[in-house]
C-alpha cells in the first residue's frame, strides 16, 4: 500500500473543497485534495445556468465558469490532487496531537494518507422517493432533478416530455426551467409545504416567467403507471390536514423529485464526529472544528447552502481555522448558541466572543418586518430588523466583541436566537 502524508487533507473536490485547500496552501502549509469524481468542482459542472459568482467574483457566471476560477488556481498551487480516489476508511483518534488515517482506493491501487488535520467537504446528495414515501406504483420515468439535469446537460439525454415536478427545491425549479428549454411540457409543481422551498428569484425566473403552475399546501398522494408514469394525484391540505375529497390527477411521463437535499456524512459518522439531528451535518465550534481534534466541516456538508458563494465564503474561513489549529493556536473562551423561537437551526454550535463569528440560521416562519433577537443567557444584546424572512433563504451576520461589552461572558453562557 502506497504510503503519504500532508498536514492537512480535504475530502471533496467541489467549490467547498478547493476553497479550504487553498487558504491552507496559502498558510504555507502542505495539502491534498481527495476527489472520488474524475475531475475537480463537483455539482457545479452541471450546473450550466447562470447566476453564480456574484458575490465571489462581482459577475454571474455558469457553475462550470465559477467552478473553472477554482480548478485553475488549484492547478497553478502545489496542492496535491488525487481524483478517481474513494476514501473507504477514516480513522480519526480523538487527540489533539493525533495523526488522522485514510485509506483510499484508485485506478492506480490502495493507499493510505497520514495527516494532522482534515477537512471535510463531502457536499449532499438529493432525497429519492424512499426517503418521502410516496405511495404508487414503481414504473420508470422518476428521477431526482439532480440527475435528470446531468442527463440533459452532460448526457445529451431528455428523461420524458410531460414533467411534474415533486417538491420546489431550487434544483427542482431550476430544472422545471431547463425541461422546458428543451422541449418539455412541464404541467406543474407540487409543495407539500404552505410557502415555496427554492429561492424567491428562482421562483419568479424558473416558475412565473414560464407560466408554469404552483400548487403549495398540496401533498403527492400516488404515482400511477405500469411500465412507465402515467401520472400523479395530488391532494391538497386544509390546516396540514390531507382533503381527499380535493384531490385531482395530472397526467404525465415524467417525475422529478426535488424533495430536499442530505449532507454527505457517512465518513463522519464513521470516525466518531459528533451530528447535529436538524441539519445532519457535523455539530461545529466557532473554529468549523466538529468535536474531534483536528477534523473540520464546510460547506454543503455542514448544512445546505442556499447559494454556492456562502460555501466559498465559510471553506476559506474553515481552511483558515485549520492552519491555526496546525499552528497551535485555539480560542479561548466558547459559549453556546441555541435556536429559539420561530429559528429551525444556528450554526456554529459555538462561538468564541473575543473575536469575529460569522453565523448562519434558517427562519422557521415566513414574515415581514420581522425581528432578529440574541438573547445572552436570557438578556436581549442587540436585535436585528429583518425586511423579510423565509426558510429557504438563510439568514447571515457576523457577532463580535462589541456584542458582549457590559455582560458577564463565561463557559456557561448561552447565546439564544430568536424571531418576532
Amino acid at each position: 500500500m502506497k504510503e503519504l502524508q500532508y498536514d492537512a487533507v480535504v475530502i471533496g473536490g467541489g467549490a467547498a473543497g478547493m476553497a479550504a485547500a487553498l487558504e491552507l496552501e496559502a498558510d504555507g502549509f502542505t495539502c491534498a485534495i481527495i476527489e472520488r469524481e474524475n475531475h475537480l468542482g463537483g455539482i457545479l459542472m452541471q450546473c450550466i445556468h447562470n447566476g453564480f459568482g456574484l458575490h465571489e467574483f462581482s459577475e454571474e457566471l455558469t457553475g462550470p465558469e465559477f467552478a473553472e476560477r477554482f480548478i485553475e488556481r488549484v492547478t497553478k498551487s502545489k496542492i496535491a490532487v488525487y481524483t478517481d480516489t474513494t476514501v473507504t476508511q477514516f480513522t480519526a483518534p480523538h487527540s489533539p496531537v493525533a495523526v488522522h488515517s485514510l485509506h483510499c482506493v484508485s485506478p492506480s491501487g490502495a493507499m493510505r494518507i497520514q495527516s494532522r488535520a482534515v477537512l471535510l467537504a463531502m457536499g449532499c446528495r438529493e432525497r429519492n422517493r424512499g426517503n418521502v414515501r410516496i405511495p404508487g406504483s414503481r414504473p420508470a420515468g422518476i428521477f431526482t432533478a439532480g440527475l435528470a439535469q446531468r442527463l440533459v446537460n452532460i448526457e445529451g439525454y431528455i428523461p420524458g416530455k410531460e414533467v411534474v415536478v415533486i417538491g420546489s427545491g431550487d434544483i427542482g425549479l431550476i430544472m422545471a426551467r431547463r425541461m422546458s428549454w428543451v422541449g418539455c411540457k412541464v404541467k406543474a409543481v407540487v409543495e407539500i409545504m404552505p410557502y415555496p422551498a427554492g429561492l424567491t428569484r428562482n421562483i419568479v425566473q424558473c416558475l412565473r416567467d414560464f407560466d408554469i403552475p404552483l400548487y403549495l399546501s398540496s401533498q403527492t398522494t400516488g404515482i400511477f403507471g405500469n411500465d412507465r408514469v402515467e401520472g400523479i394525484e395530488v391532494t391538497p391540505m386544509q390546516n396540514g390536514v390531507l382533503a381527499p375529497d380535493k384531490s385531482f390527477r395530472i397526467d404525465c411521463d415524467t417525475v422529478l423529485l426535488s424533495v430536499g437535499l442530505v449532507p454527505e456524512n457517512e465518513l463522519s459518522r464513521a470516525a466518531g464526529v459528533e451530528m447535529n439531528n436538524v441539519t445532519n451535518g457535523p455539530s461545529v465550534d466557532s473554529s468549523l472544528m466538529t468535536n474531534v481534534d483536528g477534523v473540520f466541516a464546510c460547506g454543503n456538508v455542514l448544512h445546505v447552502h442556499d447559494l454556492v458563494d456562502w460555501v466559498c465564503e465559510e471553506s476559506r474561513r474553515a481552511g483558515r481555522f485549520a492552519a491555526q489549529w496546525l499552528r497551535g493556536e485555539r480560542p479561548a473562551l466558547q459559549i453556546r448558541t441555541r435556536a429559539g423561537s420561530h429559528v429551525r437551526y444556528v450554526n456554529p454550535a459555538r462561538i468564541a466572543p473575543e473575536r469575529e463569528n460569522q453565523i448562519y440560521l434558517r427562519s422557521m416562519i415566513v414574515k415581514s418586518d420581522a425581528v432578529l433577537e440574541l438573547r445572552l443567557d436570557n438578556r436581549v444584546v442587540r436585535s436585528i430588523k429583518q425586511r423579510h424572512v423565509q426558510p429557504s433563504e438563510m439568514i447571515s451576520l457576523k457577532i463580535g466583541p462589541k456584542d458582549f461589552e457590559g455582560h458577564e461572558v463565561n463557559s456557561d453562557s448561552i447565546l439564544e436566537f430568536i424571531i418576532n
